[in-house]
């Protein structure tokens, strides 16, 4: 089959910087790829030139709606056409942008697990998400309480995380309590930072309108018009589980994330994450979302670790 490439434009974006993205292509598919003026084709087996065609197809209709193509893109793509799923690439090209960054860059979901996750926090009052590093839980769900907030929606944001202490005691770290619990808190300040710019950050922090705390400090409160987030949820006993949920007030939202594979509990300490899981993945108005390695977003790097450790853990330790 013969590829048309409308211009010199579109043969950049699709083969990326030094043809990194159609080495990718070529490397996963076993396959050739062959350039001739505005011509493309590929030579292989004829299952994988079929894919590649398919591929490419589907990218270049992403690449029409503003999609900006990469290696995890490429591979995303390989992995959906392996299953028989190339098609639902088209429900990413009819995503609508979640959120801008303060500098005004575009946030979409980037995977189909993303997109459902991002419709499940949208249409449930709480919702709760795991899976592993890297797939975008936590920011996605800032994305959209930011966006609630700017919407008037909520009057505030309230983030917080567990103060688990992963082979150092706090009392080992200098400063107050304050201080010392900081360090726990940065990736969420890091996001803000990235979402509203440090200037906007600093005032919402200062008038009360967006808050990082701990989860301790959660006991106690009646949390109303707010769009709540917990992250490193994994982290959390049963105990501090049951007490956070039971804070959500009137016209609230709550997002739980967290990784049950990188617990920092006590070996014999149940996480409440997975807990809560099992309580009320059947409660009405609640959402369960379990995103996998295929929704890793990070350098895909990230992707091969977790699934080398998924490997590693199913094999009961053994490579």
């Amino acid at each position: 089959m013969l590829l048309t490439l409308e211009n010199i434009d579109a043969y950049q974006k699709l083969f990326g910087m030094n043809d990194r993205n159609m080495t990718v292509l070529e490397q996963e598919l076993d396959v050739t790829a062959m350039l001739r003026g505005q011509e493309l084709r590929f030579s292989g087996s004829p299952e994988n030139v079929q894919f590649a065609e398919q591929i490419v197809e589907q990218l270049l209709s992403l690449m029409s709606h503003g999609e900006a193509i990469d290696p995890m893109r490429i591979r995303y793509a390989i992995q959906l056409a392996r299953e028989g799923n190339l098609a639902r690439l088209d429900e990413l090209r009819d995503s609508d942008v979640i959120a801008f960054t303060h500098r005004g860059r575009p946030i979409r979901s980037k995977t189909i697990g993303q997109r459902a996750y991002v419709d499940a926090v949208r249409n449930h009052e709480l919702t709760l998400a795991v899976g592993p590093a890297g797939t975008g839980k936590t920011y996605l769900a800032m994305c959209l309480a930011v966006v609630a907030l700017k919407n008037k929606e909520i009057e505030r944001i309230v983030l917080t995380r567990p103060a688990v202490e992963a082979g150092e005691k706090l009392g080992f770290l200098p400063g107050d309590m304050s201080q010392k619990v900081d360090p726990y808190l940065r990736p969420l300040y890091d996001a803000l930072y990235d979402l509203m710019g440090t200037d906007a950050y600093q005032k919402l922090s200062e008038r009360g309108t967006v808050e990082v705390a701990p989860l301790a400090f959660m006991r106690g409160r009646t949390l109303n018009d707010a769009f709540i987030i917990l992250d490193e949820a994994q982290n959390a006993t049963p105990e501090q589980m049951k007490m956070f949920l039971t804070r959500l007030g009137a016209h609230s939202r709550c997002v739980v994330t967290g990784d049950i594979s990188q617990t920092d509990l006590p070996k014999d300490k149940k996480s409440g994450l997975t807990e809560a899981i099992e309580v009320l993945r059947d409660v009405s108005g609640i959402a369960v979302v379990e995103l996998t390695a295929k929704d890793v977003v990070r350098h895909e790097l990230v992707q091969r670790i977790v699934r080398a450790y998924e490997s590693y853990e199913k094999n009961g330790g053994k490579k």
